[in-house]
């Protein structure tokens, strides 16, 4: 029998079986396809980086959600969220699904109205609305949630000069539990100035008042603090009720629902941190049932949900540039993906997978992009098979705020395609090229020689 040849031993971290100090089990499961259409044929086909969103997921996503909280309260609107992802394909797929439209300035409001969403069923928030952008939503009757008293008496003295009625809400913030508090946006419930802003409303002959509004933060891990929440509309609702005689006719209990990925500093996977959105609706709706309202005046509920319904439906696909030894022996793969293009990579533990068939042998390492500065760093630690130049890989729930937050710097951005529910990939935003930047630049006459020979 031939001598076996001779292997040092190495210590390796247990990442099997239950929790351990360093966290959840590590998965590196090859993931070859997106929908049916191989991760390879795309990047062939559409180049690298690559944002890939699943049409299949989004619909199943709002239709979820839709279901799970119109089971228990009779009357709910969802919302898009155009910050979060305003590509109009994106858009449109959730209007078709039944959603409105939530902008949070007159270029996204813009957007919505070429989108073919009538003007009633826009929500205006957002603390920074032009006089132009009031009278248009004003005329279109658009829901305008006021966010500050400028922009109040703003309003107000457009819709008298203009003899408009404009439809609007106040915007709240409060105590609910959650730190940081978002009170930067909105009126102070807790120090009168809600209450002051709705006598102001109340008392001019043209302003309606038909909701009232809060988002009390964002990736929000406590469904017990939208109750709060929900519990003091319902309470200022009823005071509006007495004091003026009028009904609200809606309650926007914002956004801010948390998607599955993995915060930074987490050890926990997202799958096993984030409550539920069923855990979130009893908390609303349990919260409006028991409120005491007579039911024909049980509010709408209004939801602007929006990373929650996305962030899973969106794949980012990308290539190895080269791997290589840091000074102090870490292995650093460097990505044709970088930080300009995936911003929510300073948020979150991206999950990673390789996209072909891969060694066995796993190795801890720093997923850098290919940009010239030294925080171009998609994962500091991850844990996955050794990777050479030309692997193709997939980032997970990337569908949130990439497509809006993203920047051109260094690098081009990469076309977005959108599978559709039959396996059909379309182009739903083109990469962008030189002839793209330079067609927003001009060059003054004396600067066209560069004086180089």
């Amino acid at each position: 029998m031939e001598k076996l040849k001779y292997e040092r031993p190495v210590i390796r971290k247990m990442n099997t079986g239950l929790m351990n100090k360093f966290g959840s089990r590590i998965e590196n499961e090859p993931v070859t396809q997106i929908d049916g259409i191989p991760v390879s044929s795309l990047i062939k086909k559409f180049g690298s980086p690559l944002f890939v969103i699943s049409e299949k997921q989004l619909r199943s996503n709002i239709q979820n959600a839709s279901r799970i909280f119109k089971t228990r309260y009779p009357k709910v609107q969802f919302a898009w969220s155009y910050k979060t992802n305003y590509l109009n394909a994106i858009c449109r797929i959730f209007h078709q699904e039944g959603s409105w439209a939530e902008v949070v300035s007159g270029f996204e409001y813009q957007k919505a109205l070429e989108n073919n969403v009538p003007g009633n069923k826009i929500i205006f928030n957002g603390p920074d609305k032009s006089e132009d952008d009031l009278l248009i939503a004003s005329r279109n009757n658009s829901l305008i949630h006021i966010d500050h008293l400028d922009e109040l008496l703003t309003l107000i003295d457009l819709s008298d000069k203009h003899k408009l009625r404009p439809r609007v809400a106040v915007r709240i913030n409060m105590d609910t539990g959650i730190y940081p508090k978002w009170d930067r946006f909105g009126f102070n419930l807790e120090n009168g100035q809600a209450s002051n802003a709705i006598a102001r409303i109340m008392n001019d002959k043209n302003l309606q008042l038909v909701g009232l509004h809060c988002h009390i933060g964002t990736f929000i891990l406590t469904p017990s603090a939208y109750s709060v929440a929900a519990t003091k509309l319902c309470e200022l609702a009823r005071d509006v009720k007495v004091k003026y005689g009028r009904s609200i006719e809606y309650l926007d209990l914002g956004g801010g629902f948390p998607s599955t990925n993995k915060l930074k500093g987490i050890y926990m996977p997202g799958s096993d941190t984030v409550p539920s959105m069923d855990q979130f609706a009893d908390a609303i709706t349990n919260t409006l049932l028991g409120f005491g309202f007579r039911q024909d005046e049980l509010p709408l509920l209004v939801l602007e949900t929006g990373r929650a319904l996305i962030d899973d439906a969106g794949f980012l696909l990308g290539t190895v540039l080269t791997n290589k030894r840091l000074s102090d022996g870490r292995r650093a793969i460097i990505l044709d993906i970088g930080v300009n293009i995936l911003f929510t990579s300073l948020w979150y533990d991206h999950k990673i997978s390789p996209a072909q068939d891969s060694v066995q042998i796993t190795e801890d390492m720093v997923l850098y992009g290919p940009l010239c500065m030294n925080i171009d760093m998609i994962r500091e630690s991850v844990n996955m098979p050794v990777m050479e130049k030309g692997d193709q890989l997939v980032v997970h729930k990337v569908g949130a705020y990439n497509m809006t937050q993203w920047m051109q710097f260094i690098t081009y951005r990469p076309n977005v395609v959108l599978i559709d529910t039959e396996s059909n990939s379309h182009i739903i935003r083109k990469a962008e090229n030189l002839n793209t930047l330079h067609s927003m630049e001009q060059l003054p006459e004396h600067l066209k020689n560069s004086g180089l020979k």
